[in-house]
């Protein structure tokens, strides 16, 4: 399948979102990695501690499946200006794009977003002559629990629980559903200004959401495709790896690979799921074109 024909439709709110999303990646690779750096190679005012907002350019690239069990992929280029800013409560930092409500040394709660492509059906060989898949918009709270030591409020292990409601870029916000995807993270700091980041978690979604990606109505039935009643509950498990490198205070590399498995999931008999296993990956750079004197209150 050629790009052009997976890339979803952007729209300008598409484009905010994205651009708000790479800064999240950004911020979370410039923390980590200035956090494992010599102060030597990190400039007086970074060293210091965190500024208080950043600004920059981000570019990078994503290849991930349709859907979870697709066995079609949509890709996307992208290149954006980009906003960091890491307010006592508004906060586009660490992963975190929106509110912060609640903060102790042992727990957090925010409030962020999240973004995924679309695709049309057309170029689905498995949801020809069905609606498109539009790029999906998530927004709700997360509540964050340290795991074992927090020294200055911040833990290497971690587990938190996003719960989203799920809107349609491409079919004027219309509601499709919640998403529940609890998750374990660990962060690594590694030699030479490298980090990881290892994520494992689930993918839960209520009625509205497994309909709009597994069920089959009679109308769109076909001799290859029977109808089909989806079913609340497991999507998919899922396993991602983050990596990032600080090669100097404003420049920076980001990456993932993320592995989605709809085996045993609620929907695996659908005839909309094709493939088992399907995999995400994303590369970026980041960089820095102006940041504040004013250190960030963590």
């Amino acid at each position: 399948m050629r790009m052009e024909n997976c890339a979803p439709r952007l729209s300008f709110v598409l484009s905010f979102m994205l651009m708000l999303q790479c800064a999240g990646a950004a911020a979370q690779a410039q923390e980590k990695a200035e956090e494992s750096m010599p102060e030597s190679v990190i400039a007086a005012p970074v060293a210091a501690g965190l500024p208080l907002w950043e600004a920059g350019l981000v570019g990078g690239g994503v290849t991930q499946p349709a859907y979870p069990g697709a066995d079609e992929r949509a890709n996307l280029l992208l290149g954006l200006p980009y906003m960091i800013y890491r307010g006592e409560y508004l906060r586009v930092d660490r992963g975190t794009v929106g509110v912060r409500a609640i903060k102790t040394r042992r727990t957090e709660v925010d409030v962020g977003f999240a973004a995924s492509l679309g695709s049309r059906a057309e170029n689905i060989e498995a949801r020809r002559g069905m609606d498109d898949l539009g790029t999906l918009l998530e927004f709700g709270p997360r509540l964050r629990i340290n795991l074992g030591d927090v020294p200055n409020g911040r833990s290497e292990s971690r587990i938190q629980f996003p719960l989203r409601a799920v809107f349609d870029l491409n079919d004027n916000l219309r509601y499709r559903g919640i998403a529940f995807e609890p998750q374990w993270v660990r962060d690594t700091r590694l030699p030479a200004g490298w980090t990881s980041s290892i994520n494992l978690g689930a993918v839960f979604g209520d009625q509205q959401l497994v309909d709009t990606f597994y069920r089959v109505s009679p109308a769109e039935a076909t001799v290859t495709r029977p109808a089909y009643n989806a079913k609340s509950g497991l999507i998919a498990l899922r396993a991602s790896l983050f990596v990032s490198h600080l090669f100097n205070p404003d420049v920076r590399f980001f990456s993932y690979l993320r592995v989605d498995s709809v085996e045993g999931a609620a929907n695996r008999d659908s005839p909309l799921v094709r493939r088992d296993i399907g995999w995400s990956v994303g590369l970026g750079l980041a960089w820095t074109l102006a940041r504040s004197e004013r250190i960030a209150k963590d």
